[in-house]
């Protein structure tokens, strides 16, 4: 029980830095990552906040995930809620401050996408299992045999072309994001001495299976 309730804590700083993360890119404000003006978009058209944004446009792809035949696991499910919760809780304080110079906003973005490696770091460390969103890249790339790289750049790119029709903010931080992130992840994890690929992640029917199991052992 010990070992789980780390490993559950580690996913839960994980999401929580990984809110924060996403706020640092988007005070940056020089252009929303592809997902985040999707958020933002759903948000202006609607009224909802950011944050209810994240989770309903979660709980929607991992619906679809699931249709697709894709497992969850306790983490896709905490993802799919915490992040909107965290997100709202860290702009309704303004702890991050918006920017409006380029230089300086370039910096900023680059922190936060660093932030958001070091979020992956304990959150993927978890073994709790994927995000809805990279649930929903396997899925695809299960279905209909493309490369991943293809299914990832096209659920991005839509998400950011739809992000932008309903009002999202596309700039060059779009670009930087899409093209930065991947080598802030890659020198995360290198400093870190962390392998994502040996990570066997846990599906949520494991999850309960291990808990009544534990909670017969020990109080039963």
């Amino acid at each position: 029980m010990k070992q789980f309730l780390i490993r559950f804590l580690r996913l839960i700083l994980g999401l929580f830095l990984y809110s924060l993360g996403i706020v640092v890119t988007m005070n940056a404000h020089i252009g929303y990552a592809p997902w985040d003006a999707f958020h933002v978009g759903l948000g202006n058209v609607t009224g909802i906040s950011i944050g209810t944004a994240s989770i309903i446009t979660g709980i929607v792809i991992g619906i679809i995930t699931i249709v697709l035949g894709e497992k969850l696991g306790l983490g896709t499910i905490l993802n799919m809620v915490l992040i909107g919760i965290f997100l709202d809780i860290i702009m309704e304080f303004h702890i991050i401050p918006v920017l409006n110079n380029m230089f300086l906003g370039i910096i900023m973005l680059v922190a936060g996408l660093f932030i958001i490696a070091l979020a992956s770091y304990f959150y993927i460390g978890s073994a709790f299992g994927a995000g809805p969103r990279d649930s929903l890249m396997v899925a695809l790339t299960r279905k209909t045999g493309l490369p991943i790289g293809i299914c990832r750049g096209s659920i991005e790119l839509i998400a950011a072309l739809v992000g932008w029709f309903l009002g999202g903010m596309l700039g060059v931080g779009t670009v930087i994001s899409a093209l930065v992130i991947g080598f802030c992840v890659q020198t995360t994890f290198k400093l870190l001495k962390f392998d994502a690929t040996v990570v066997n992640h846990e599906t949520l029917d494991v999850t309960f299976k291990t808990l009544i199991h534990k909670f017969q052992s020990n109080y039963l």
